[in-house]
């Protein structure tokens, strides 16, 4: 389960497929997992009145923020308290207008510049 932190109407949605990831044979868990920056098809869980986006579809999310502690080139971890994500359109652009919290400097490795202009933290 992802919190939305944009202002497109939806405020949960249920990670339904991890884009792009190849699974492990190795050991017990063969379930892809997604980490920061990765995009993830979601299916819309909790959504406000006001929304204009369709429940019934599929949608597509950028992760940038996750519970799991995430290593940096540097040898730091950056954790941090929910798994979130932002919705995104066809081409990649966010479909809100505004992104809330702190974001993950990772997404600029991504290409996900419009994002981080967005948000008003970069950790």
């Amino acid at each position: 389960m992802l919190d939305i932190a944009d202002n497109s109407g939806v405020k949960r949605a249920q990670c339904i497929k991890v884009l792009g990831r190849n699974v492990s044979k190795k050991g017990k868990c063969t379930r892809p997992s997604a980490s920061i920056g990765d995009i993830v098809c979601v299916a819309l869980k909790k959504v406000l009145p006001s929304c204009q986006l369709d429940r019934k579809k599929v949608h597509k999310c950028v992760i940038i923020r996750t519970k799991k502690a995430t290593r940096r080139t540097d040898g730091s971890y950056v954790k941090f308290d929910s798994n979130a994500a932002v919705l995104i359109d066809g081409e990649g652009n966010p479909i809100g207008t505004r992104v809330f919290g702190a974001v993950a400097r990772e997404l600029r490795e991504k290409n996900f510049m419009k994002i981080i202009s967005l948000a008003s933290e970069v950790v």
